[in-house]
């Protein structure tokens, strides 16, 4: 845990989702390669945490959560698929040995991608974290040499050997051996990839690696613990409490239209968000205040003065505040609406509208498959309980219709009542500037 190694990798495979038209019949569709971000201990070579993501580029907020995922004890993740865990021996480091639950690094050696490299992720390293970055000179991958093998080692172990694999280059013998003939059936779904990706990861650390002289990632990991009394650094028990702090916060004004009868809130990616204490501080009105949130679910932000004093968590208003719903989500619904500032309002239908739209399209783009892909995701995996924010440790089970590698076009629906309007806050006659 002295020195770390972080990078990414799109993996060369050819994927699909499998969904549920409305008639109940099953369709494939292909959707683009996605991205592998992995966190490698350079002494023992043991990968200590991974994030995969959907989008056709990585960003920063899947950076911080790799780190996130990294720092908080593994979950173990549910296995569908026969013959596919974790094995006698498999494992993370945080999942075998718990000493390593919240254990930081001192150096974390990365490349200069944007996203490596944005404020928001450095701030995370150097100031929550508490440890040095070295990006080093550009186009230099010698400079990481054992995460750049762990993904040759990743391609050529896991990836070469599923169908749809596309090799490193049209010449490549093995893209020729993988071939599926245009056969969509035949390529992994996502569900699928990440229990084979899991089960790669955990045997990968419990395997001899030829640069620790016969010895498995995890047993040295073990001799350094138990044997030779490692002195490690730990996540202080406040910032376990408050990973949310890692995210830069966004800095906005509380703002109440009193002529219409609308109490104090904020405006957060065009969506108001108040709760009881903000809706009945009137002295708060014009202030700045900072807002810490988690990328993977906006319903709720928590909020801080310029001071520090917490105001508390603050809900989204309306049906935003209801479904579940990432960055990416949001934004793509704000686009598709077509209004303008504040004109756009969440309704039951538009989810299930919005995901029937892009699964007409994902006939035609393997884009709008990957935009499919990921709001299905998006509303399955996002925590149901809005009072926490953001969860310490990410559910890695596959939702319940996804166990089969099928999920559903339909969005979960919120509580009742069915149809969701915004609230309208209005302030009384006694009322005192």
């Amino acid at each position: 845990m002295e020195v770390v190694e972080f990078d990414a990798h799109r993996l060369d495979l050819r994927l699909k989702i499998v969904v549920q038209d409305p008639l109940g019949y099953e369709q494939a569709f292909e959707i683009e390669r996605v991205w592998l971000l992995v966190i490698l201990d350079v002494y023992s070579r043991a990968v200590l945490g991974y994030h995969i993501t959907l989008a056709p580029e990585y960003s920063r907020y899947d950076v911080i959560r790799t780190i996130e995922k990294t720092l908080a004890p593994h979950a173990k993740m549910v296995f569908t698929l026969p013959g596919v865990g974790y094995g006698s021996d498999g494992g993370f480091p945080s999942q075998r040995f718990m000493e390593l639950s919240y254990a930081t690094w001192q150096w974390f050696k990365l490349d200069n991608a944007k996203a490596n490299l944005a404020e928001d992720t450095v701030q995370a390293l150097c100031e929550f974290v508490g440890c040095f970055v070295n990006a080093g000179a550009t186009h230099t991958p010698d400079d990481r040499p054992y995460i750049e093998r762990f993904f040759g080692t990743l391609a050529q172990g896991f990836s070469a050997r599923l169908p749809g694999y596309v090799g490193n280059g049209p010449k490549d013998l093995r893209r020729a051996l993988s071939v599926t003939n245009g056969d969509i059936r035949l390529f992994l779904s996502i569900t699928e990839l990440e229990q084979l990706m899991e089960a790669s990861m955990a045997s990968y650390n419990a395997t001899p690696h030829s640069g620790l002289h016969g010895h498995t990632p995890l047993a040295v990991v073990e001799q350094s613990l138990r044997g030779r009394g490692a002195v490690l650094n730990w996540l202080p028990e406040r910032k376990r409490r408050a990973m949310y702090l890692m995210q830069t916060p966004k800095r906005t004004r509380v703002r109440s239209y009193l002529a219409q009868g609308i109490r104090p809130h904020v405006t957060f990616y065009q969506v108001r968000y108040t709760n009881a204490i903000l809706a009945a501080s009137a002295v708060w009105i014009g202030k700045e205040i900072r807002l810490y949130y988690n990328s993977q679910d906006l319903r709720t932000v928590r909020a801080f003065l310029a001071d520090g004093t917490e105001i508390g968590v603050l809900k989204a208003q309306g049906a935003w505040g209801e479904y579940p719903h990432d960055l990416a989500l949001r934004r793509a619904i704000m686009t598709a609406t077509g209004r303008k500032r504040f004109g756009r309002v969440l309704e039951d239908s538009f989810l299930s509208d919005y995901v029937e739209h892009k699964r007409k399209e994902a006939k035609r783009s393997r884009r709008a498959a990957s935009d499919m892909a990921r709001t299905l995701r998006a509303l399955a995996d996002a925590p149901t309980a809005t009072s926490t924010l953001p969860p310490q440790v990410q559910n890695t089970s596959a939702p319940a219709a996804a166990s089969e590698g099928v999920v559903t076009t339909q969005p979960p629906q919120p509580p009742a009542p069915q149809r969701i309007e915004p609230i309208k806050l209005r302030i009384g006659s006694g009322y005192v500037s």
